[in-house]
């Protein structure tokens, strides 16, 4: 049960006949594609009543029931098996994950216009960038240009969840810091993140800029990272191995001095998605993942670095494509150029 709503559903799908929502929100039954039971929560267990009387309409006894063990609460789970003592739960959470990794058509083109988007958010972005803005002033620019085209793509959407992460300087040690009131300086490092949410689906766009000419041993980081970006999307096709593309790339770093400074892994799924919700566990390239790419998928390719304050080179350093897995090889959906040709804002 999902209180979601996705566009279309990807592939065949059991009936879908309640949706989650509580408070007396109507959203789901205006704009879901199946049947939704709209009821009150004045009490803890009316969900499980929604549930029961759902199948009592319909004729149906409950003898197994589908749940996902990685998200289901013990008391909750507890509380199902007591409500439907006849059933089985059967954990259904590892394939509804493989369900979901695989992309529809229709998916695709909500993502493709996502990054789409997110490509305008950070132009505005990078249009805006001067010294004396403030990082919260640059991201509610680069929040604003994209909810606009969000609505004028989707006219019939909801509009939320839309936002800007941009830091500057030592800010950018976690790329994925809150914005702050600090203002942008000549020199700064600067890490522009726009995610932009269209009916539910996360997409991204991340880049490394700098504001004036970088230092020596800025530059040299900066291309470094950008190397294992390119051979990133290169490695990104039908048939690899998601363990198999992060220890390539943990290679160049190694030969460079790097690898202690990798942060986390090179990228992961897309889809249904945001900082409410967790990305598929199966669909991430890192060393422990042996999924294989196949048609449908699509990934980010992520590399970064972080240069602790104090050395040389300080800060953090992040490239971010999104690309969908074809036949052939992979289609980068991404156009927002990287690297030092494309992103020195001068001052």
């Amino acid at each position: 049960m999902n209180a979601s709503r996705t566009s279309i559903p990807a592939g065949p799908r059991a009936l879908q006949f309640l949706r989650h929502e509580t408070r007396f929100h109507h959203e789901p039954r205006r704009a879901s594609y199946g049947e939704n039971i709209v009821y009150t929560d004045w009490r803890r267990d009316n969900y499980i009543h929604a549930i029961q009387e759902a199948l009592r309409q319909r004729g149906v006894t409950a003898r197994c029931i589908g749940v996902e063990d990685d998200s289901l609460p013990l008391d909750n789970r507890n509380r199902i098996q007591a409500a439907f003592d006849g059933a089985a739960l059967l954990d259904v959470a590892q394939d509804a994950m493989r369900q979901r990794m695989v992309k529809s058509t229709e998916e695709i083109e909500v993502i493709k216009h996502g990054a789409r988007i997110g490509d305008l958010g950070g132009e505005a972005i990078k249009a805006a960038i001067r010294e004396g803005i403030s990082e919260y002033e640059v991201a509610l620019i680069g929040t604003e240009a994209m909810v606009h085209e969000i609505a004028r793509t989707f006219p019939d959407s909801e509009i939320r969840d839309t936002w800007v992460w941009f830091q500057p300087g030592i800010n950018t040690d976690g790329a994925h810091n809150w914005a702050t009131t600090r203002k942008l300086q000549r020199g700064d490092i600067l890490s522009l993140n726009c995610f932009p949410m269209t009916s539910g689906y996360y997409t991204a766009l991340e880049r490394t800029l700098f504001l004036g000419e970088p230092d020596e041993r800025s530059l040299e980081l900066w291309d470094v990272n950008v190397e294992v970006h390119r051979r990133g999307l290169e490695l990104i096709k039908p048939g690899a191995v998601c363990k198999d593309i992060a220890a390539e790339l943990n290679e160049i770093y190694v030969d460079r001095g790097l690898l202690a400074n990798r942060t986390f892994g090179y990228g992961h799924s897309f889809g249904v998605l945001s900082h409410y919700y967790g990305r598929e566990a199966g669909l991430e390239l890192r060393e422990d993942i042996d999924t294989v790419l196949e048609p449908g998928m699509v990934v980010s390719m992520e590399p970064m670095i972080t240069v602790l304050d104090g050395q040389p080179g300080a800060g953090g350093y992040r490239e971010h494509d999104i690309l969908v897995v074809n036949g052939s090889g992979a289609e980068n959906i991404t156009k927002f150029g990287f690297g030092p040709e494309h992103n020195i804002i001068p001052c």
